[in-house]
């Protein structure tokens, strides 16, 4: 089978990692492009090459549990549910709301804010398509089932199903790009997830810029000399520090710069008096439980192919054709991931590794926003709290002892992964 084949058969974000380390093994043979940037050794090169290209080469493929995925009347519908204010219980919030564009997708507080004040912060959506479970905890398994969940919780949107089918029903425009993708309206759970789908497909479309760190990377993986581009010194002595003594690429690597795995980073978990939260431990509960989990009967893949079940809405704006669905390689299930997982007692206190792309905008960070800026956040691995950490688990992480310069420094890299 031929290697892009084989690319194709995993899920996204694997097909990053696989890149990645295709990535490092190129650059361990380019002896050009490392002697042309001395300030790194043949690791870092390796590690700072991992780190692209960006955009990814290979185009993100279309969720095989979604029938409208990448479908362009399936964006178009979906940008405009994430922007109307219909959807909510009582029609004064949106997905919006607490995703703004200009702040990255995120909304600039410490917790977000619907219909009520939420535990933990708003989560920046820029190129969400690429992670494998969706929120702080992991505890949605699709991008569609994560779009389902803050229309229904109480202190979001308030919504409930009957309310989202009504919003489709009276809404004219609405009413007719629902019928193009998906046929009749059926009942009001079907209808839910159908919205879910149609938000999913335009989120699956928010691709971040190239940044001036790519600019750097890409001219060292071509060999030039990496002076022809516009990126700092100061940068470049704290992507040093990233790749080398920091460590950080252990859990902030490839060119999405996560791993998409949970851990324990000393982040308290008591969000006031009384009341914690414990992190991927509710969220593997969370997914388990979820009535729109890929484990139910409303994932559109088969269980064996890529591809969903022929013509499954009945409207043909929906499916492949035959030919096209032939022509595609099968690959797992993506429900495996929900019917293997297991909760184990380590997970309490885990939250997600986020992407570090397009950080500027969307301070404060982690997940319960309680560090309000890069500095901060520097700041807190330089002097991380050990006794905070589990003690069979996290043992990479080590107090960095950071001087002020070397601080600055690292701010000033995380800063150049913005555009």
């Amino acid at each position: 089978m031929k290697p892009r084949r084989l690319l194709q058969k995993l899920n996204p974000h694997r097909q990053l990692q696989v890149l990645a380390l295709c990535a490092s093994l190129v650059v361990l043979n380019a002896g050009a492009a490392m002697a042309r940037v001395p300030d790194y050794d043949a690791d870092e090169l390796a590690r700072i090459l991992s780190l692209g290209p960006w955009p990814p080469a290979e185009p993100t493929r279309r969720d095989p549990t979604n029938r409208v995925s990448q479908n362009p009347l399936a964006i178009e519908f979906g940008k405009r549910l994430f922007n109307s204010t219909k959807l909510s219980i009582n029609q004064k919030v949106s997905c919006g709301t607490c995703h703004k564009p200009a702040l990255g997708f995120s909304d600039g507080r410490v917790r977000a804010q619907g219909l009520g004040r939420h535990d933990r912060n708003s989560q920046s959506l820029w190129n969400v398509d690429l992670q494998r479970w969706f929120g702080w905890d992991g505890g949605a398994d699709s991008l569609w089932s994560a779009s389902i969940r803050p229309i229904l919780t109480r202190h979001e949107m308030g919504s409930n199903a009957q309310h989202v089918q009504q919003s489709v029903l009276q809404d004219r425009d609405w009413r007719e790009q629902y019928r193009r993708l998906f046929g009749a309206i059926g009942s009001p759970e079907e209808v839910l997830v159908n919205v879910g789908k149609s938000l999913a497909a335009y989120l699956e479309t928010l691709r971040s810029p190239p940044t001036a760190f790519d600019r750097f990377r890409d001219a060292v993986a071509a060999g030039q000399s990496p002076d022809t581009v516009n990126y700092s010194a100061a940068a470049r002595r704290g992507l040093k520090i990233f790749v080398g003594r920091g460590n950080c690429t252990v859990c902030h690597f490839g060119p999405g710069l996560s791993n998409g795995e949970f851990h324990d980073v000393a982040i308290p978990f008591l969000i006031e008096p009384g009341r914690v939260d414990s992190g991927r431990y509710s969220g593997v509960r969370r997914v388990k439980a979820d009535p729109f989990n890929l484990l139910s009967a409303y994932n559109d893949q088969s269980s064996t192919s890529e591809n969903p079940s022929e013509n499954p809405s009945g409207n043909p704006s929906g499916s492949q054709s035959k030919n096209q669905s032939e022509s595609q390689p099968e690959r797992l299930p993506e429900s495996l991931k929900t019917n293997t997982v297991q909760l184990v007692h380590r997970n309490w206190g885990e939250w997600k590794t986020p992407s570090l792309r397009n950080l500027k905008t969307t301070a404060p960070y982690m997940h319960n926003g309680s560090l309000r800026s890069l500095r901060d956040v520097a700041r807190h691995y330089s002097e991380i709290n050990e006794e905070r950490l589990h003690s069979d688990g996290e043992r990479l992480l080590k107090p960095l002892r950071l001087s002020t310069r070397d601080i600055n420094d690292l701010v000033a890299f995380l800063l150049s992964l913005s555009p």
